[in-house]
């Protein structure tokens, strides 16, 4: 398929406004291609967060949770079983101890015998481990059901959640969420964990109002930043000014050895450094360990992970969730090939591929058909949603499918319409804009891909179906530098901000294939030489080739060396 490098502009203005407030001159260019204006939106300091104030219901939630610690009420958090839910549960239980409660405990619903959020069983689970109040994290917004059946057995509910709500919302006592109708709060994209950090803050508040703290004698609640960053990144919402603070400053305290023992742990499991951590750490080494309990094993194993203080015990968990790891790699490796294959079947080579694309295979893991979703919509740049068989006990003729999308195209409002047009199509669904959920009958699969396939064709245009990618223009050769590279890496780049990607036309000197199945490069980069590696890709390269590529240090025999990794070439 075609690829198209642009690149981005950078206002003239604003990148001067940048340097001249001291900010380093390719830095400057970098932000304000990102629609940096002025030095104050890169001001991450803890007073220029957004208030709580703003976040409808969190000043609710703070009496109704003050009033509950008053009366030593048990509470227990229903999480969702992904790092943002694993996260915003270990924040949940952490920050409410911090605050006085004494009785915090949490239940993470299992993915295949209970599905996601809190249905009714889950809301049974709650009232017979002898909870008094529900506190949902990362999930709730749709949950009618569970809050009404929580409610039933005499259950107080906090619902705090940051997906999209339907047009019925439930009837919890009170609802935390910047995507609810009537929220002013400005960041819309909070994830689930920067939601649960929120409403202890306004806690804190409230407990201040009641006079249990002091302002000198209050919990400084800044520890649990750390676990804030990792979810957020992790969760890939978008890095808007609010939450690059967020992960700004739990990034500084875990480079400044203030860190959980979980989170600890889980750097040296993954071979990293907590010294040096980046939010490439959080998306790549960090994220993917705690997703893997939820997705092959139990979430408890990860929101265990991130609770304990205990270092040995952090340890032995982390160690089990590296092993959780590597067996979800060896599975999605095997599901990936097979889905690929399924995904070319269904056009010839010389076609371009349809609009959206579905696959499922009997044999497929339902805990992975996220990620194996993902790696098709990269390589065909189509929306596309994955299906497995549901194991849960009597469920065995549902399909439970993961989608991902592409720009221009809501994938949540997709799924929306396709029920409208369908009402029977759909047992369940939810999500974002980019990524989404759905249960179906396996019988309705046929009827599922071509209604995706008509919705995806009506609204997306030629313009959508083009596989672009941004780049930041040429680099600078006085910015080939391992010191430079160290200065870039520090700084919060993730979705809605993207790490910096450069192009420009390059020799090609040399070309072998490592791995059987990645390409190491030797090229000249403004005459002088310098090494690439394109993972993931086997055909050759021309002699002269504009490549799009980010920049890397590889270290050899104690030596540092700028690498390219390319992401992508325009042939």
């Amino acid at each position: 398929m075609s690829l198209k490098i642009l690149t981005r502009d950078v206002p003239p203005r604003s990148a001067w406004a940048l340097e001249q407030a001291g900010i380093h001159p390719l830095l400057s260019r970098l932000f304000a291609a990102r629609g940096i204006v002025s030095p104050e939106e890169l001001d991450d300091g803890l007073a220029k967060l957004l208030a709580p104030t703003t976040l409808k219901g969190s000043q609710e939630a703070a009496s109704l949770l003050a009033d509950a610690i008053a009366a030593n009420k048990r509470l227990c958090i229903v999480a969702d079983y992904d790092c943002d839910g694993a996260t915003a549960c270990a924040v949940g239980v952490r920050g409410l101890r911090m605050l006085g409660a004494n009785n915090v405990s949490y239940i993470v619903p299992d993915r295949v015998v209970d599905g996601y959020g809190l249905t009714a069983p889950i809301a049974d689970r709650v009232k017979q481990s002898g909870a008094d109040v529900l506190i949902t994290v990362d999930n709730g917004i749709a949950s009618m059901e569970g809050v009404a059946q929580a409610q039933a057995l005499g259950l107080q509910v906090l619902v705090t959640d940051h997906h999209l709500p339907a047009a019925t919302l439930p009837t919890a006592e009170v609802i935390v969420n910047p995507n609810q109708p009537g929220c002013e709060f400005e960041s819309k994209s909070l994830a689930g964990v920067g939601v649960m950090f929120y409403v202890l803050l306004a806690l804190r508040a409230a407990l201040r109002q009641r006079g249990i703290f002091s302002a000198e004698s209050q919990p400084k609640l800044d520890a649990l930043l750390p676990l804030v960053a990792l979810g957020t990144v992790a969760d890939v919402v978008k890095l808007d000014n609010n939450n690059r603070r967020l992960v700004a400053q739990g990034l500084k305290r875990i480079r400044a050895g203030s860190i959980p023992a979980g989170m600890l742990a889980l750097f040296k499991a993954a071979g990293r450094e907590a010294k040096v951590a980046t939010t490439f750490d959080f998306g790549f080494a960090l994220g993917p360990r705690i997703n893997a309990a939820g997705r092959l094993s139990d979430m408890t194993l990860g929101i265990e992970c991130l609770i304990t203080d205990d270092t040995a015990r952090a340890d032995e968990l982390a160690r089990q969730l590296d092993a959780i790891n590597r067996e979800r790699r060896d599975i999605e490796g095997d599901m990936r090939q097979q889905a690929m294959e399924i995904a070319e079947s269904l056009f010839d080579d010389s076609d371009e591929p349809p609009p959206a694309i579905c696959v499922f295979d009997p044999d497929f893991h339902e805990g992975v058909v996220g990620i194996v979703a993902s790696r098709i919509k990269d390589k065909f740049h189509r929306p596309c949603f994955v299906f497995a068989a549901s194991n849960a006990p009597g469920k065995e003729h549902e399909l439970k499918g993961s989608g991902r999308s592409i720009p221009g195209f809501h994938l949540r409002d997709a799924l929306d319409l396709m029920a409208k047009k369908h009402p029977h199509i759909l047992l369940r669904f939810g999500g974002h804009a980019m990524a989404a959920g759905c249960t179906i009958e396996e019988e309705h699969l046929e009827l599922f891909e071509s209604c995706f396939m008509e919705v995806a064709a009506a609204l997306m245009s030629p313009a959508t179906l083009q596989r672009k990618l941004e780049t930041d223009g040429p680099l600078d050769a006085q910015y080939r530098r391992v010191e430079f590279i160290d200065v870039m890496h520090k700084e919060v780049w993730g979705q809605g901000f993207a790490p910096p990607v450069f192009s420009e036309e390059l020799e090609v000197v040399s070309q072998r294939l490592v791995g059987e199945k990645h390409l190491a490069l030797k090229l000249k980069h403004q005459g002088q030489p310098v090494d690439g590696i394109w993972f993931g890709r086997i055909e050759p390269l021309p002699a002269r080739v504009k490549l799009a590529f980010r920049l890397d240090v590889d270290e050899w025999q104690g030596q540092k060396r700028v690498r390219f990794m390319v992401e992508a070439a325009d042939i």
